[in-house]
């Protein structure tokens, strides 16, 4: 488990290296990250200037993270877990490892189906799950339309899709459990599964190098995946993204599935009420904006000014179901895209 060292930084950013049992007679916040953006240093230590709250950070990857918070119990020394995916906090919460939060701050600023209902955790950034095409095979209105479009006969070997093991594919399917019921979906998966143009392998930013390159005449990925290769330093990243369009899914009825960058609370944090200062300061327009420019996703707070790569993409309607209610549908989806022979 990797963790970022930042003594020196601390005194000009505010970010430090917990160590157990230290005294400190400085306010801090003992912060377990699994986002690795690098403007997230920005954020932390905007928040420690504004703030006189020292922040330590443990960084690792989400699921690691969890399973360290779980097995600290109640000597875990966390106040803040931040992660990504809704599936993944939720099922820090299923896990008993949060508390409820009561702030009109958040619950005023988080929309409600992008919080968990309890206020246990709260999301504060958003990712959409689109549908890219070749611009030189497809046109936006030739493209598929909704998510349930994929299934169709029509793309048979001309789909790419990262592997049903990634969770956000788990989240993306438990909302259409949602919306299609368990039957319809399974029927769904399987011409998922047949029209893929390959086997599923890397990331979200391969499926759209994958259509660039001609591999498939369309592929599902992450908005900010696309907005980085165009907002990349690297002429080669931009001519990528120049030779795919976007279609943002089923804005004709639901609207496009929206995931989360979220953070909670810990059960037993030692310091709540700068645990709660924080989750507040994440919806500050300040700390909003970080999430636009940092990682090209979009703020959850209204009015928030988006870079202008990630404001090209146009406006959009959201599907406005609960995250949590397709953050527990992801195991109930996994088995669907098991059975479906997606792999």
């Amino acid at each position: 488990m990797k963790r970022r060292i930042l003594m020196a930084a601390g005194l000009t950013t505010g970010v430090g290296l917990f160590m157990p049992g230290r005294s400190q007679a400085q306010a801090t916040l003992n912060l377990y990250s699994a986002r690795h953006y690098n403007t997230d240093e920005a954020l932390y230590g905007n928040f420690a200037d504004l703030s006189g709250i020292k922040i330590n950070r443990i960084d690792a990857e989400p699921d690691p993270l969890v399973e360290r918070l779980r097995v600290e119990g109640d000597k875990s020394p966390c106040d803040v877990l931040i992660t990504t995916d809704a599936g993944r906090i939720e099922r820090a919460r299923q896990m008993g490892l949060l508390q409820p939060v009561n702030s009109a701050v958040l619950t005023k600023s988080v929309p409600a189906h992008l919080r968990d209902p309890g206020n246990n955790w709260f999301g504060f950034s958003k990712r959409a799950r689109v549908i890219f095409f070749n611009k030189e095979k497809l046109q936006a209105s030739t493209a598929p339309q909704n998510y349930e479009d994929l299934a169709d006969p029509k793309w048979k070997g001309k789909l790419l899709i990262r592997s049903s093991g990634h969770i956000y594919n788990q989240s993306l399917v438990g909302s259409l459990i949602a919306a299609l019921g368990p039957e319809k979906t399974e029927t769904w998966a399987k011409g998922v599964a047949a029209n893929l143009a390959r086997p599923s392998r890397g990331g979200d930013t391969d499926q759209i190098k994958g259509v660039a390159a001609g591999e498939a005449e369309i592929c599902v990925a992450n908005t900010y995946y696309y907005v980085n290769l165009m907002r990349s330093k690297k002429s080669e990243d931009r001519e990528i993204a120049a030779k795919v369009g976007v279609v943002f899914p089923n804005q004709a009825n639901r609207g496009t599935h929206v995931n989360i960058s979220g953070g909670a609370v810990a059960k037993y944090a030692p310091n709540k009420e700068a645990a709660v200062k924080f989750l507040e300061y994440l919806v500050s327009p300040a700390a909003q904006k970080y999430f636009a420019e940092g990682n090209s996703e979009y703020p959850v707070v209204a009015g928030v000014e988006l870079s202008p790569q990630l404001k090209s993409l146009g406006t959009f309607k959201e599907d406005q179901l609960n995250a949590r209610v397709f953050a527990q549908n992801n195991a109930e989806a996994l088995k669907i895209m098991d059975r479906a022979g997606w792999k």
